[in-house]
């Protein structure tokens, strides 16, 4: 079961062929004072995880994902001025992103941590302003979808892909397989 209502995340156990149901979780996802980004994510994935019932022969997911550059978290902008700023800080620039999963069922539960080293092409003012005017940076950690119009922003990345899209698959269901 997949306590998120993200569709990308959804989509890519759909694509992996991983079967799931989708419960979305209602978690309030706001950092404490100290709290490391990796530490955030973690414990959001952990409260997502139990947020959400767990019956009988069912494993939980939770999950959260987020962008780091120099130890600033982007979470998903609130406006085209959170977009826009994000996106001039990615600009030219080496960041993480950092999708921490929680799996439990009633008896077990597993925590993990993936991370991506993502370089970004260097981008004009008018380019941060064509794609936040797309609308895609909305809804997304750091305000891109490497899937998506994005993807010609991206020079590189180290690490799981599917994991910058919101969910490192290969981890899951590794994880999956000893449940």
């Amino acid at each position: 079961m997949l306590g998120s209502a993200s569709p990308r995340r959804h989509q890519l156990l759909v694509d992996a062929g991983i079967p799931h149901v989708v419960r979305p979780s209602s978690v309030l996802e706001l950092r404490s004072p100290g709290e490391s980004p990796a530490g955030f994510a973690q414990r959001l994935a952990r409260e997502k995880a139990f947020a959400s019932p767990c019956g009988e022969d069912e494993v939980v997911l939770g999950a959260d994902t987020i962008v780091v550059v120099e130890e600033v978290a982007f979470g998903k902008p609130m406006n085209r001025k959170e977009a826009t700023e994000m996106l001039r800080r990615l600009s030219g620039r080496d960041h993480w992103v950092y999708t921490s999963v929680c799996l439990r069922s009633q008896d077990r539960v597993v925590e993990d941590l993936a991370a991506t080293r993502v370089s970004f092409c260097i981008l004009t003012e008018a380019e941060i302003e064509d794609y936040v005017a797309s609308g895609e940076p909305f809804d997304k950690a750091g305000a891109y979808a490497i899937q998506g119009l994005a993807s010609k922003f991206i020079s590189s990345i180290e690490g799981s892909y599917s994991n910058v899209v919101g969910l490192p698959v290969s981890m899951v269901y590794r994880h999956l397989r000893t449940f």
